[in-house]
């Protein structure tokens, strides 16, 4: 039996039981099959519809074939649950057409397929250890794809794990607690994660209206899978939502990538990341990050690091963030072999760096981050930081405290010592330890810790457990100086104008405006036209002294037109 249009195919009249229990997988399999060799008989694109209902798919994924579409009633309504009851080790995708398994290429590609309308559901499917492939979607090499309206989640992999997406979109896609198998140290383990670069210089992909939450390691990234291919430009990320992931939004290999009116919250290394953390140690360059909300991330808002350039961040809202704002940095060949562990995401000493070029910080409104609202903390040459407002950050301005006894106690996600007298979120990034084990603080009251889950998607912050009442912790102290814009690399014919550095009416925090370490350095610099005055210590500091170039007009440097000098 059809339905009334030729080309729908009912999934219940193939064959498929859609009653949660017999496997589907065969005659889901053997219509794809059918459907695929009609399509290449006469290049008219089949679509299979199924019913609400649970399909189960055990021990093996789908080979997807040209032309065949899969849609749903509804993600709450079709669900494709997956498993692996006889076959263990079988990672078990819904739909798969890889190079590695079929040959894909640019002459091999599936083409004309939409997925649209239902829910993956990938908790079934266990593995003695960690298969990249356990994904929800594994499709490589798709020409006018279309995928709308799904729901992933718990995949032992990437959920939606697509790559080389040549004019395709991928919008509306939900994917949840994706990578549940993925320690931090493996590759994929995503919300949504596209390999790019098999289609040449070029890739028309849209991700738009998409939603990550809790996945193992990225919300949304994009990653060139070779070195030796090229960048690829064409991509966009608009309008997506990224929550509680390792990484928020990533580009690892990208140029030109444009994301626009995103959100990125709560991820627990950066919201929005570049470096050369994917598979082929390459970075994003020519990107546009513009009109987001990067808020309240465990450690930093912005991370870019391991780029030539340029990049540019403009017009967003950068705040909260258990660390800095924005962050310049670049990870040395030990950082880049080590995923797993937070701590290690840091500058090698000594290496050799090649200075990023041409990097933009515009008009963006950065405040209440942990550290510095901005820290270049890598060489750069020909920055340009302009009309940014960076207030009140250096929120971590507590000094360190030591407690213990019967005032103290636990739950799986914070800490109280009834007798603390705390600054608000003066905590807000810190460590603390309890016994022998560390978490880290999101927030405080004058007497509650709230602290970071120990891992995306995790229920508690102690990795042995929650520690027993009345167990000593301790809290480091705060660093001396918290400033709005800090320089800790040599830094080349910058220019920064018009930029306004300063605390608050709320939180007098941000220790200066314009800092130079001794690490750092200012050379042959246009500094023009910033207002660094109202700062709690004063407008500059500078362990190194500015080596030439031009400055004037600079508020809390210079005198005022009237005579006197801001403060």
């Amino acid at each position: 039996m059809r339905t009334a249009d030729p080309l729908v195919y009912d999934a219940h009249a193939h064959g498929l039981a859609g009653n949660g229990t017999t496997n589907d997988q065969p005659a889901l399999a053997a219509l794809v099959d059918t459907l695929g060799a009609a399509y290449a008989a006469d290049g008219r694109p089949r679509t299979v519809l199924c019913p609400a209902g649970t399909y189960s798919i055990q021990d093996e994924g789908v080979r997807w074939r040209n032309g065949v579409s899969l849609i749903g009633a509804g993600p709450a309504a079709t669900r494709f649950a997956l498993s692996n009851p006889e076959r263990p080790t079988a990672p078990t995708p819904l739909a798969f057409f890889t190079t590695r398994d079929h040959g894909a290429g640019r002459d091999n590609h599936i083409a004309d397929c939409t997925f649209a309308h239902f829910e993956v559901d990938g908790s079934g499917v266990t593995l003695p250890e960690y298969d990249v492939n356990a994904k929800g979607l594994f499709l490589q090499y798709v020409l006018r794809g279309h995928f709308h309206d799904l729901y992933i989640h718990d995949t032992g992999a990437t959920g939606f794990g697509c790559d080389f997406l040549q004019d395709t979109v991928v919008d509306s896609v939900l994917a949840v607690h994706c990578g549940r198998l993925n320690n931090g140290e493996e590759m994929g383990g995503a919300g949504i994660g596209i390999g790019i670069g098999g289609w040449g210089d070029t890739e028309r992909l849209t991700i738009t209206a998409c939603t990550t939450v809790g996945n193992g390691t990225n919300g949304i990234f994009v990653e060139l899978q070779k070195r030796r291919w090229t960048p690829p430009r064409g991509i966009r990320i608009i309008g997506c939502h990224a929550q509680g992931n390792r990484f928020g939004i990533s580009d690892w290999g990208a140029d030109g990538l444009i994301v626009s009116a995103c959100t990125m919250t709560a991820n627990h290394q950066a919201g929005y990341d570049v470096s050369a953390l994917g598979t082929s140690s390459v970075a994003g360059r020519g990107g546009i990050v513009t009109g987001c909300v990067i808020d309240g991330n465990i450690w930093d808002g912005v991370a870019i690091g391991n780029t030539p350039g340029p990049y540019t961040v403009a017009g967003n809202r950068i705040s909260r963030n258990g660390r800095y704002g924005y962050w310049q940095h670049s990870l040395g060949p030990s950082g880049l072999r080590d995923r797993a562990d937070a701590l290690g995401v840091t500058r090698l000493a000594g290496s050799a760096e090649h200075p990023a070029a041409d990097m933009v910080l515009d008009g963006n409104d950065i405040w209440g981050n942990a550290l510095d609202g901005i820290l270049v903390d890598s060489p750069v040459v020909d920055a340009c930081v302009a009309g940014n407002r960076v207030r009140g950050n250096g929120r971590q301005a507590a000094p360190g405290e030591n407690g213990g006894g019967a005032t103290v106690s636990y739950t799986r996600l914070s800490m109280r010592d009834t007798t603390a007298d705390w600054l608000p979120d003066g905590h807000l990034g810190k460590l603390v330890a309890a016994g022998a084990q560390q978490a880290i603080v999101v927030a405080n009251t004058a007497t509650e810790l709230v602290l970071a889950p120990v891992r995306p998607g995790a229920a508690t912050a102690w990795p042995e457990g929650t520690p027993p009442r009345e167990t000593r912790y301790r809290l480091p102290d705060a660093p001396a100086v918290r400033a709005g814009i800090t320089l800790g690399a040599a830094v080349r014919a910058p220019t920064i104008r018009d930029n306004r550095a300063w605390n608050g009416a709320t939180h007098q925090t941000q220790t200066h405006g314009l800092r130079i370490t001794g690490d750092g350095s200012c050379e042959a610099g246009r500094v023009n036209g910033n207002d660094l005055a109202g700062n709690t210590v004063a407008a500059t500091a500078f362990d190194t002294a500015p080596d030439g170039g031009c400055w004037y007009h600079n508020l809390g440097i210079d005198p005022c037109p009237g005579g006197a000098m801001a403060r």
